[in-house]
């Protein structure tokens, strides 16, 4: 280990850095951050820099360097663009036993400066050592994805009770399992989602019987999977899907987003199709609430977002009312997945002004819309469940006064690598659907923004049609 790895106090200290430019104005950020006195030596300044100035944070000297500055420092960074310069600077600090850092030169630095993550008063620092400063970055944006950005929260908590847990429970082990109870239990997840006077609340009754087991009962986490593509997965829906115990999971979720379920998590199908239900909505609703009362914690996963035709409310008010904690990740819809994949802005200051939902669900053959709020200039018509029933939509949209010539696209398995996309009119979208054997799970956007594809479409453009 050539670098030992330590957190410096430079709050309120004098630091000096010498150079204006950008690459100055990164490390400068991350002085003021931990609260640094700076002194800036530069006689030119890039804008970034210009207005750290002008906004009063730092002290700006417009003089060439001269080594008299390094009087009183604690932390010295050399960023010019002068090799000879930065040389001389490690030098002079270094004989003055000062921590310096010289940018990109690692030779000449007697301390480096790391990628961190910041969760005050948690700090993750991550380095290379000075040999890729781009895979530091990329190990970080890899970390940022599995730490939740509340985390300080947590920590901060912890802190405020640590002393009163001590005295509680002065055995070290009894101690260690309290923690780790917290950690993974409900407090933690109370404040991860921003809840943080229930989780103050569930603490404190934690707290006048630290010595009791965590309670039985589990929790039930309401998860939007998205469209398809797990990379437009939310940091939280990561995260949660790798802790639960058990998850239940729809026909509509991606099998690439199934697997990244957390391998040992029991995994049940409740999927529904058309006049094909692999379990009914009472009957999920149920089990639900059986697994949650058994402890476990319960990922509900749904396809798209919960909350948009996704019967997530109903499943949500059921554990309401049986007293089951829950929370809920909202999922990128999937009419604003599938429309953006297929280059389809789904509101466009010249084409349309408004955008609605509906969905294509057909009762006893027929469409209950209300068709006269749909058919308005600029507004784009989104149509969820709508491969069955487009004959009967196009129809009746064309019966009530939309011109036939409206263009129509149909985004077949949107956002996967299967994407298929599909254009044509009010007229002739039913036979394109025929003809093409489009099956679920697709998207239809109506309205005047589908011409716009032809310019914007950017996603395997080669697989459109």
């Amino acid at each position: 280990m050539r670098f030992l790895p330590i957190f410096l106090n430079i709050e309120n200290k004098d630091c000096l850095v010498v150079g204006g430019g950008e690459v100055a104005a990164r490390k400068l950020e991350m002085l003021l951050k931990a609260n640094a006195q700076v002194r800036l030596v530069a006689r030119e300044l890039c804008e970034e820099v210009r207005l750290l100035v002008n906004e009063g944070k730092l002290k700006h000297i417009g003089q060439h360097y001269q080594e008299a500055l390094l009087e009183n420092c604690v932390l010295v960074i050399a960023a010019t663009d002068n090799e000879q310069l930065n040389r001389e600077i490690s030098e002079q600090a270094q004989l003055r036993q000062l921590p310096v850092n010289v940018v990109d030169n690692p030779a000449l630095c007697s301390f480096i400066m790391p990628s961190v993550i910041d969760r005050y008063p948690v700090q993750i620092a991550i380095s290379t050592g000075g040999a890729s400063p781009v895979l530091a970055r990329l190990l970080r944006a890899r970390l940022e994805t599995m730490i939740p950005s509340t985390f300080g929260r947590l920590a901060s908590l912890m802190q405020s009770v640590r002393a009163r847990i001590r005295v509680q429970i002065p055995d070290m082990r009894q101690r260690r399992r309290f923690w780790e109870d917290i950690l993974h239990g409900p407090v933690a997840e109370l404040l991860y989602s921003g809840q943080e006077q229930a989780a103050l609340s569930v603490l404190e009754k934690r707290l006048e019987h630290p010595e009791a087991n965590t309670p039985d009962q589990g929790e039930v986490y309401l998860v939007g999977g998205g469209p398809g593509d797990p990379d437009l997965l939310t940091f939280r829906a990561l995260r949660l899907m790798q802790q639960a115990d058990v998850v239940l999971y729809d026909r509509l979720v991606a099998p690439a987003i199934v697997e990244l379920v957390r391998k040992d998590a029991e995994r049940i199908y409740v999927g529904k199709q058309r006049d094909q239900h692999a379990m009914s909505q009472q009957d999920i609703n149920a089990l639900l609430v059986k697994l949650a009362t058994e402890g476990k914690r319960v990922l509900r996963l749904k396809g798209g977002d919960p909350f948009i035709f996704g019967r997530g409310g109903e499943e949500i008010e059921t554990l309401a009312a049986q007293g089951i904690a829950f929370q809920v990740v909202p999922g990128i819809t999937a009419a604003v997945g599938c429309a953006a994949y297929a280059g389809i802005p789904l509101t466009h200051r010249d084409y349309a002004q408004s955008c609605v939902f509906i969905t294509g669900h057909l009762q006893q053959g027929k469409l209950i819309l209300n068709w006269s709020g749909l058919i308005q200039p600029g507004q784009t018509i989104a149509v969820y469940m709508g491969v069955g029933a487009a004959k009967v939509l196009c129809d009746e949209l064309v019966k009530h006064g939309m011109d036939a010539q409206t263009p129509v696209a149909i985004i077949q398995q949107g956002t996967t690598i299967h994407q298929r996309t599909y254009i044509g009119t009010l007229k002739t979208m039913p036979d394109i659907i025929e003809n093409k054997d489009i099956q679920p799970p697709s998207m239809l956007i109506i309205g005047e923004v589908v011409r716009l594809r032809e310019k914007l479409a950017w996603y395997d453009t080669t697989r459109q049609v």
